[in-house]
């Protein structure tokens, strides 16, 4: 849902209930497809169950491998450029260490997405102000949305923080 929000951003359609009053065809484009993208997907998938179950009989270092062979093979193939296969590598290995480190992913999509968007407003803000970062500080609806903000981090922050000061004080 948030990229499908983030796309329509970027197209320059505001999200919302608005869609349906505003954009009919767009609305009912895409809850058709959607519908025939499910209806696709069972007729495909009904008569292959069979070897689906075959499948998950395949060890895991087989299916792994490859996997990973025909993400390189894909990747090769769209520029034809074997630095693009070591660019998708070093993503891959990058976004095993978040899987690691128990992180989100949708964030980071989100964030991929929406970031040129955040990037071209935050300079058109800084032109206005000729280059004052005091202007999100001046204005109360930014002021606002970046005290919540800092709420939500702390928020987010504190009982991590507060369990590794249980953690050490009851070690010692």
């Amino acid at each position: 849902m948030a990229l499908m929000m983030g796309a329509m951003i970027i197209q320059g359609i505001q999200p919302g209930s608005v869609v349906m009053t505003k954009r009919p065809d767009l609305f009912w484009g895409m809850v058709a497809s959607m519908w025939i993208g499910n209806l696709m997907l069972v007729i495909i998938n009904l008569p292959l169950i069979g070897m689906w179950v075959q499948l998950l009989k395949v060890p895991y270092r087989f299916l792994y491998l490859s996997i990973l062979l025909f993400c390189a093979i894909g990747v090769y193939t769209v520029n034809n450029s074997a630095s693009a296969v070591l660019i998708a590598a070093f993503f891959g290995v990058l976004g095993y260490v978040f899987m690691l480190l128990e992180c989100e992913p949708a964030p980071m999509i989100l964030g991929f997405v929406l970031g040129p968007l955040m990037e071209e407003n935050l300079r058109r803000a800084m032109r206005v102000s000729s280059g004052d970062p005091m202007i999100f500080l001046n204005r109360p609806i930014s002021l606002g949305l970046l005290i919540a903000a800092v709420v939500l981090l702390v928020m987010v922050a504190l009982p991590a923080v507060r369990s590794k000061r249980d953690e050490a004080f009851q070690e010692s």
